[in-house]
């Protein structure tokens, strides 16, 4: 049985081993405190419309991204009222959860190693995805790629946001930390 204690994920000492150095080398850095880094990771799904009609519909997506996460996501709520989608303030639209630290590497792996390859008709992420400062953003259109849903349980598929937030200062760093996680970008 594993000991929470010393288990470190995989690609957290990957990090610290092998692309810190190669960071340090490819960008010229005098200092270790200047090597990007992963900050966080931001999950969300939006149900949208269906939550309004009915009000389960945002606690399931709450219920599958806990799952996805390892960790309990919260249902957030609209902040205005909004007549032409006929929403009104505090109405559950979706879920959201923060991922750092240990989870946060554990659910890169996850996504790089295991969700992306089980997207149908994959051809890589969009470099172009970068937020001009070091962040980087990315949507799946099903939720049920991830191994810990169970296809058969599942009354509705959902699409959902993936924000990976770094401590670099411009695109080409976040992309080339990305990278040596083995990031698939197409270009």
């Amino acid at each position: 049985m594993l000991d929470a204690a010393s288990y470190t994920p995989r690609l957290k000492t990957y990090y610290k081993e092998t692309v810190r150095a190669a960071l340090k080398e490819e960008f010229s850095y005098k200092n270790d405190m200047q090597i990007p880094r992963m900050d966080k990771i931001v999950l969300n799904i939006g149900t949208g419309a269906e939550s309004v009609k009915d009000s389960k519909k945002a606690r399931l997506a709450q219920e599958d991204l806990t799952l996805i996460a390892g960790q309990k996501a919260v249902i957030t709520h609209a902040k205005k009222s909004i007549a032409a989608f006929r929403v009104r303030e505090n109405v559950p639209l979706g879920a959201k959860v923060t991922l750092r630290g240990d989870r946060m590497y554990d659910f890169l792996d996850r996504l790089v190693t295991v969700a992306l390859p089980r997207v149908r008709d994959f051809r890589g992420v969009k470099a172009s995805s970068f937020d001009g400062r070091g962040n980087f953003a990315m949507g799946l259109r099903e939720h049920i790629v991830f191994p810990e849903i169970d296809f058969d349980k599942v009354d509705e598929v959902w699409g959902m946001d993936i924000i990976i937030c770094t401590t670099a200062e411009t695109d080409a760093e976040a992309r080339a930390l990305l990278k040596h996680f083995n990031m698939p970008f197409n270009s």
